[in-house]
């Protein structure tokens, strides 16, 4: 199903349904501040096994990201966060970033990697920010593949692609053509693993 949500002010309805849809296990795609992402509750196992499908990945090696809508799921999914570096997500949450912070126990087993980290996402996006409020816990996310710019930013053209193998693509309008800049953190030598549309000074 295409599920067209207004990007400024999103229909309570809608935003409700994309919930329950996600509660009830269910996969979309949906738009964040950069590309589109392909999306699942992160305590849904058979779900986040789908998307690995999809993405041909094994869940412990992969990049998944929990997107939150602020940092008041900080404490809940990562450990040891020093001073400092609650002061670099401040400064550029919500945005373009993901950024790599040691996980805690809570983090569901599937995803519990050797690395034991997790990608920590804040879009600036207003249907997302809508949809992880209504959810209750962040969602579990990775950027969609594609071979072409318009097979991530359009999605009309996404909806194509994917329909027969998510439950809902939610149009939220063109998204972006750059994935997040991803930084580790993991201690306060930041490292950039990937530049994409958040700019970073070292």
């Amino acid at each position: 199903m295409l599920l067209r949500i207004h990007p400024k002010d999103p229909q309570e309805r809608l935003i409700k349904q994309v919930a329950e849809t996600l509660r009830n296990g269910g996969i979309i795609v949906y738009p964040t501040d950069t590309i589109y992402g392909l999306g699942c509750d992160i305590y849904q196992t058979k779900a986040i096994e789908q998307i690995c499908r999809i993405k041909q990945i094994d869940p412990r090696k992969a990049q998944l990201s929990f997107v939150c809508c602020d940092l008041s799921h900080l404490s809940d999914f990562a450990r040891q966060i020093s001073n400092t570096t609650y002061r670099v997500l401040k400064e550029h949450l919500p945005g373009p970033y993901t950024f790599i912070l040691p996980a805690s126990k809570q983090v569901p087993k599937i995803l519990q990697s050797k690395k034991d980290t997790i990608g920590l996402r804040v879009p600036n996006n207003k249907i997302v920010h809508e949809l992880v409020k209504e959810l209750g816990h962040p969602i579990l996310s990775t950027t969609l593949p594609g071979d072409f710019v318009e097979d991530y930013t359009d999605p009309e053209i996404i909806y194509d692609k994917y329909k027969n193998l998510v439950d809902l693509v939610v149009d939220g309008g063109i998204g972006g053509s750059e994935p997040s800049t991803i930084i580790n953190c993991v201690d306060d030598a930041y490292e950039v693993i990937r530049m994409g549309a958040g700019e970073w000074e070292e």
